[in-house]
């Protein structure tokens, strides 16, 4: 019979290619909402898909070990003792994974006592001898052995599972010099480092080969032991029992009594529904359609898919008058929709559970529903603030914003948040949100109108609330929808900015990057690109040759900040000029975005003032950044700065900016949260922080700390909160790292409470998976399990910090709304227009400023009950550098 009539088995070995694939895939990107890890299923299944695709075995198995125990390891102790505990991310992904191999009706074998590989080669022997064209899928090159005219083994790439080397007999000879049965005669000589089987020293493979091609065989070489001279020919008769029993061992059993047999293994019809639900618990959107077309189930999955997705609603749309009653029958929860366009809002939805209601919004439609908008019933939202806003410039209040999926949906991922309605249907319900085609202009399908997106955004809600902790309902609740009604106000609002300002500094910054440049040119007698990274390598390091920095894809690197460190070590006139060119060059680019962005909101016209949009589900602290322009990038602290920061100015029919920030708000946290005597006390005795603190780390009298002093001890105080290692402290002050190891000790040796806190912060987070805010905001760290040791210790100087940079956007954004609420409820014309960093700041209406002021420092320095004072800062001055404090 010749092979192509041949049936085709294919066995695989499931643990060893399982964990190969959990190694070739970023477990970050792998795991469930639930925190389950399943990059090794995901890798096997995809590795198997394409495998059955290509191959089309007619029968089919996968095998598993059941421990680590088995009879070698009772004959050897030793036998694979060597290997690391099985990593946390990979726990749990083999019963899962089996789980997966069950609704796709492919038989699992596994068997106490016996590996994997045993399995297999009981089943290549006994389908090879009826018959069968066997293929033998295995990452142990162990499986070498198995090879012959009628079984074929694919061995996996040192990449992963993606790529699969096929051995056919002659293609081991090729590779190994021997035949297939031979092969583990060589692993027996050389020994096997995954095994845990030491061979014989200094015999590598090559030897190995060398000796079995001259003897014949294992049993005559070691037979022959004596005839071979020199180092290794002692170690050969030093080590003769080590290669026996490595022999003994890697000798794979081809007659395990097994439940089935190879003519038992058949490839069976897949259960659609099976493969659905287990797919989808695991989140395998893309291999469901694959799974369906390998096994021609596409009709049938289409049809379970279909029954799995409820059918939304359609969507009345009822006159006014009947809207009103609709909205007023109305019990619990309602989905809102707004449709925006041009800014302003065109269409309207409404659900419930049950039904669905929808209108155009007319001037009748508007009158007729304001009063509901307005009142305190319960609103669901999709990406609630721009829909806020739209409201606003028509006139319309909203009241009772209950819940916003984006915004939850966030807190309960910050590291990988989902953008859209769309995202959030597919992970919390499982299904396909209708959607339009944008690119085309008849599109074939049509997506949901607004009543059946708020119908699907209710059922979000309920998925994603069902997931939330207490706590973290209490931070969307108490703080993150207050605050996203406040943002709206302050990106409506906008911030007058003086183009005359900002245009008269570009054109300063533009004449001196040209004379910089030119500068720079005559440094090295010619002109090249400064923008251009492969000129400046071919003058950095060819022409000038000055040290090689970090290697990159392209050459080496000459970013800002290598480059800044290669001055200080190797200084150059070029290099200076490139440096101060690039800084202005970079300035200059703010400050043309920022002109550029004078003008107006769009649904109102032009107003002279820029209006930044407010990203509230930006970051995975809970900070808050800004685009469109970006406000949090203009620089701190330096002339340059003063110089932008004194474009933006004080409104028409306003008085003055007000300007409030916190001092030294992180260091206050980290005091109340490690309970820090000594920094307790130097917070409420008033002193200077770093005086006080420079003071018991030196041992000297406050007055003595000197300015050096201080700023050591500044450094260290704000580099514990990131996590900054005695490296990172020397590199940052320039000393050596023996001196920056010795203030660190100093440093805790006062201040024990602080290091205690850090440690146990990292390892309360290893327990619990997430670090906490103090008002209960969660982050996960995945990463403190991984064994990975870079990600690792990411994650872990990461975790130090996110509960005290994460306790510090919770007190900003409490003070943010209460100070923007206090000013509605009291009904002052007063506003608060930026919030950037830890400031504020505040356009005051003319007679407000004491008004103003009292509320601001209340709210600021209430917004959290630590157990050291939150102190405020507070400027007034006609644009915000002269407000500057």
């Amino acid at each position: 019979m010749t092979d192509s009539a041949k049936p085709t088995l294919l066995v695989v070995d499931g643990h060893s290619l399982a964990y190969r694939a959990f190694y070739a895939l970023p477990v970050d990107n792998f795991s469930t909402k639930d925190g389950q890890h399943t990059n090794g299923i995901y890798g096997f299944l995809a590795m198997l898909i394409n495998l059955i695709k290509a191959e089309k075995p007619t029968h089919l198995a996968v095998a598993f070990d059941t421990s680590r125990q088995s009879f070698r390891s009772r004959e050897y102790p030793e036998y694979k003792a060597n290997r690391s505990e099985t990593p946390s991310e990979f726990k749990g992904q083999i019963p899962l994974l089996q789980d997966c191999l069950a609704a796709m009706s492919i038989r699992v074998l596994q068997q106490e006592d016996i590996e994997a590989d045993d399995i297999l080669a009981t089943l290549a022997t006994q389908g090879a001898a009826d018959g069968f064209r066997v293929l033998v899928c295995s990452g142990d090159r162990d499986t070498i052995q198995l090879v012959n005219d009628d079984i074929t083994l694919l061995y996996p790439n040192v990449q992963g599972v993606s790529q699969l080397k096929r051995y056919d007999r002659q293609a081991v000879i090729e590779r190994y010099g021997v035949p297939p049965e031979q092969y583990p005669d060589i692993a027996a000589l050389v020994g096997e480092t995954s095994d845990n089987l030491p061979g014989v020293p200094k015999v590598g493979e090559k030897t190995a080969v060398k000796w079995l091609t001259q003897f014949g065989s294992l049993d005559a070489l070691l037979e022959g032991a004596e005839s071979i001279k020199g180092v290794v020919g002692n170690n050969l008769r030093e080590h003769v029992e080590d290669v026996r029993r490595n022999r003994m061992l890697n000798r794979l059993m081809t007659d395990v009594e097994l439940p089935l047999g190879p003519g038992d293994l058949e490839v069976q019809p897949m259960d659609a529904q099976a493969v659905r639900d287990i797919f989808a618990r695991l989140e395998f959107k893309t291999l469901i359609p694959r799974v369906a077309e390998l096994a021609g189930i596409e009709q049938q999955m289409a049809a379970v898919t279909s029954a799995a997705a409820m059918l939304a609603p359609t969507a009345e749309e009822p006159a006014p008058g009947d809207l009103v009653a609709w909205l007023g029958s109305a019990t619990g929860d309602v989905g809102v929709t707004i449709v925006v366009e041009g800014g302003l809002p065109r269409r309207v939805g409404f659900a419930t559970k049950d039904s669905a209601v929808e209108a155009t919004l007319t001037a009748e439609v508007e009158q007729a529903i304001s009063p509901w908008l307005a009142s305190d019933a319960p609103k669901v939202f999709s990406d609630a603030k721009p829909q806020i806003k739209a409201l606003r410039r028509a006139g319309l209040a909203i009241g009772g914003l209950a819940f916003d999926v984006i915004v939850a949906g966030w807190l309960l991922r910050p590291s990988f948040p989902d953008k859209t309605l769309a995202h959030l249907v597919d992970r919390y319900l499982d299904e396909e949100l209708p959607e339009a085609d944008p690119t085309q202009l008849v599109p074939e399908t049509e997506g949901a109108t607004p009543g059946q997106l708020s119908w699907y955004i209710l059922r979000v809600a309920e998925a994603v609330r069902a997931e939330m902790a207490p706590s973290v309902a209490t931070v969307l609740s108490d703080i993150e929808l207050p605050t996203l009604l406040a943002l709206a106000d302050m990106e409506l609002a906008g911030v007058a900015v003086s183009h005359d300002t900002l245009a008269e500094f570009s054109g300063e910054l533009a004449q001196r990057a040209d004379a910089l440049a030119q500068a720079a040119y005559t440094a090295i007698g010619r002109e090249v690109n400064l923008g251009s990274p492969k000129q400046l390598q071919e003058v950095l390091f060819d022409e000038l040759q000055l040290p090689k920095t970090r290697k990159t894809k392209t050459g080496y690197s000459t970013d800002a900040a290598v480059l800044a460190d290669l001055q200080e070590t190797n200084p150059h006139p070029f290099l200076d000029l490139l440096l101060q060119h690039r800084e202005a060059t970079k300035l200059r680019q703010i400050i043309e975005s920022l002109d550029s962005a004078i003008g107006g909101d769009a649904a109102i016209g032009p107003d002279g003032r820029i209006h930044t949009t407010y990203v509230q589900t930006g970051s995975q602290t809970g900070r808050l950044s800004s685009t469109d322009p970006n406000l949090q990038n203009i620089p701190i602290r330096t002339e340059e700065s003063r110089r932008i920061r004194s474009a933006f100015v004080v409104g028409e029919g306003y008085e003055t900016l007000l300007t409030a920030d916190y001092s030294q708000i992180e260091m206050r946290i980290m005091a109340h949260l490690s309970e820090d005597p000594g920094l307790i006390e130097a917070f409420n005795s008033g002193e200077d922080l770093h005086r006080f603190v420079g003071a018991r780390v030196f041992a000297v009298e406050p007055e003595d700390v000197t300015p050096a002093m201080r700023t050591k001890v500044k450094a260290m105080s704000y580099g514990l909160v990131y996590g900054l290692s005695a490296f990172g402290l020397s590199k940052q002050l320039r000393i050596e790292q023996s001196e920056a190891k010795q203030l660190m000790m100093e440093y805790f040796a006062r201040f024990g409470a602080v290091r205690d806190y850090l440690r146990s912060s990292v390892e309360q987070a290893r327990i619990d998976g997430y670090t906490e805010t103090i008002f209960g905001r969660r982050r996960p760290f995945p990463d403190l399990a991984s064994p990975n040791r870079v990600l690792r210790e990411n994650a872990e100087r990461a975790a130090l910090n996110a509960p005290i940079q994460g306790s510090a956007a919770d007190i900003m954004k409490i003070a943010l709304f209460h100070i923007h609420d206090d000013f509605a409820a009291r009904e002052m014309r007063s506003r608060v227009l930026l919030q950037i960093h830890d400031e504020l700041v505040i356009e005051v209406a003319p007679g407000e400023w004491d008004a103003a002021e009292q509320v601001v420092s209340q709210r600021m320095g209430d917004a959290a009950e630590l157990s050291v004072p939150l102190e405020v800062q507070i400027g007034r001055g006609g644009d915000w550098n002269s407000a500057g404090h």
